[in-house]
């Protein structure tokens, strides 16, 4: 099905065009395309040019080279560890801006539509995605100078904190769970990426889909390998300003059109409060907080920030940014559905689909900007994943001694990039259902979320009778929390609820057997509606916690306090991390909620 005139042409054209200009962006941010004679010191300069393109480049004795040349991102006076965190160089609003196109991927143009199209879900279902979305910057502006503060200011990552609160084996749990859950990320962006194309530039063949998912990956993955992770979030900042003005003129356009129009009784229809609405909101909540807590993109803005002021500005303001951009996508689905409402309902129109709907009989003008805008959205989240997967293993490469002396962290940060995006295409070609992807990624993630940030508790809780979890604990909590699914699924075949296999739109298996109840194939409305999903969530989530708490509890009192503080791994990978909570003096541990825990270095 096609949803605009555009030639495949012309696709590839809007495609390589915003390509290009996000990849001078990143050399530019990088210093190595001029400014034109425009100065780095001045108010453009600054907003375009990284921090460490702008320092002067020293020699080893610490002295300016002669004429002051600026360094590249690529040079060893940024070094790997900028190249691969831009640590303590962003302010409030280059965090907000990173943060709002960093998250915003081509995605939402299938995510919060689907709620707004689905009968019975209305305006619960839009108000909960687009709150939920939001909603996990506001908990990184929390708990994120904390986290800064366990993990030590050469960290990249929370596998980084979970080797130094607990040890190597929740380190490893952790890198698992978050390159998992962003690799599938990945591949959503890609497949929805291509689809969007198929439908607004070609007659829905695959192999055009695929080319454009190549065209972007390569692109990306070239700029993010020169330039870092600082020159991202510069693109970021052309691209969340992009995107805010597409949007209003794409706003603007889809409203005035006649064939748009709805009259109040159709609106009042598609615009209900809804049972299953609310059951939608809540599994939203729960599982998108629990997957952005394994986003290591979102995390390496942690580091990224200059001072707790400015990450916690930039976090809010970026939350308020992502709701309001979910929240259009909503809005058009909620106007599409009461202009057709029984074509939705009898699936003749398909929900997620319905921003199209509204795009398909404007001018050709307006087809070109929603490419225009979608590919900012992909770019935007694409190169940060990139990052963020490059990020995970990153301390290691930086510290390793061997990789050091030979100058080789970068180019093994780029080959991490390449081999993770490869099987990404493949997948990504297979078109699975974007949403479907990510409902099995964040369940994967509630396994674990709890057993992960309650290392956040460093002092005995409730009159000291409840120690601060053990790596045990949080193993074991992790096991339970992959259990609970396991089991919910189980219980709900045995009662003959679901025959044990997962099936497409079309009514093909594309799963069956204990795991795929991760698909969870509720039967609900839509993908994540229903009273199933909700409490899948929820059991899921709070047993991960009880039990990490129940067995970190079990563990102290029968070894004592000293020995379950050690890592699983003592004897393996050097003193297998854990060292904050056995090294650290008591006074020297970070409370919660300080008072004056102004500065992030």
């Amino acid at each position: 099905m096609a949803y605009g005139d555009l030639s495949e042409g012309v696709g590839y054209a809007i495609l390589i065009v915003v390509l290009l200009f996000f990849f001078l962006i990143a050399l530019t941010a990088a210093g190595y395309i001029p400014l034109c004679g425009c100065s780095p010191k001045s108010r453009f300069g600054k907003f375009v040019i990284s921090s460490a393109a702008a320092v002067p480049e020293k020699s080893a004795a610490g002295e300016v080279a002669e004429g002051g040349a600026v360094t590249t991102v690529a040079s060893e006076v940024a070094g790997a560890d900028f190249y691969l965190s831009a640590r303590n160089s962003a302010g409030p609003w280059t965090i907000a801006m990173s943060y709002f196109a960093s998250g915003m991927g081509a995605w939402v143009v299938y995510g919060s539509t689907e709620m707004g199209a689905t009968k019975g879900v209305g305006w619960l279902g839009v108000i909960g995605y687009s709150a939920a979305s939001g909603f996990p910057a506001l908990i990184v502006a929390a708990i994120g100078p904390r986290v800064r503060r366990i993990s030590g200011e050469k960290a990249f990552s929370t596998a980084d904190f979970c080797y130094t609160r607990y040890g190597r084996t929740m380190q490893f749990i952790t890198s698992g769970i978050s390159i998992f859950y962003m690799w599938i990320y990945l591949v959503s962006e890609l497949t929805s990426i291509g689809t969007i194309y198929t439908l607004v530039a070609s007659n829905g063949e695959v192999s055009y889909a695929v080319t454009v998912a190549v065209i972007i990956v390569v692109v990306t993955v070239t700029y993010t390998s020169i330039a870092g992770l600082p020159a991202s979030i510069v693109t970021d900042k052309f691209q969340a300003i992009m995107m805010g003005c597409l949007v209003v003129l794409i706003t603007i356009a889809l409203t005035a059109y006649k064939e748009n129009h709805v009259t109040k009784d159709e609106y009042a229809y598609a615009s209900q409060w809804t049972a299953e609405g609310f059951y939608a909101l809540v599994t939203l909540f729960v599982a998108i907080a629990c997957a952005e807590m394994f986003n290591q993109g979102t995390w390496q803005r942690v580091w990224a920030a200059e001072s707790v002021s400015s990450m916690r500005k930039g976090f809010a303001m970026g939350s308020v940014m992502v709701f309001f951009l979910m929240f259009f996508f909503g809005l058009m689905a909620v106007i599409a559905y009461a202009n057709n409402a029984a074509a939705y309902d009898s699936f003749e129109k398909l929900a997620y689909l319905s921003f199209f709907d509204l795009l398909e009989p404007l001018p050709v003008v307006w087809h070109v900007l929603v490419l225009v805008l979608v590919t900012s959205l992909a770019a935007s989240s694409i190169d940060t994943l990139q990052n963020a997967l490059a990020s995970v293993f990153s301390k290691d490469i930086v510290t390793s001694s061997a990789v050091r002396e030979n100058n080789m962290g970068k180019w093994i940060a780029r080959l991490i990039i390449v081999v993770l995006n490869i099987p990404a295409i493949i997948l990504a070609a297979k078109q699975f259902s974007v949403l479907s992807l990510f409902l099995v990624a964040d369940l994967v993630c509630a396994t674990a979320v709890l057993p992960v940030f309650l290392g956040l508790i460093t002092e005995p809780f409730l009159f000291g009778m409840i120690p601060p979890p053990t790596e045990v604990g949080a193993v074991l909590g992790t096991v339970c929390g992959f259990a609970t699914v396991l089991v919910y699924g189980a219980v709900r075949q045995a009662l003959g609820i679901w025959d044990g296999k997962v099936y497409n739109w079309m009514g093909e298996v594309v799963a069956e057997g204990t795991w795929s109840y991760f698909w969870l194939p509720t039967g609900g409305l839509c993908a994540l509606c229903g009273t199933a999903a909700m409490w899948t969530f929820i059991a899921t989530v709070l047993s991960g916690g009880f039990f990490t708490l129940l067995f970190s509890f079990l563990h102290v009192a029968i070894v004592g306090e000293e020995k379950a503080r050690r890592p699983i791994m003592w004897s393996c990978f050097g003193d297998g991390g854990g060292g904050f909570m056995r090294d650290e003096p008591k006074k020297n541990r970070p409370a919660g909620g300080r008072r004056g825990d102004r500065s992030l270095s």
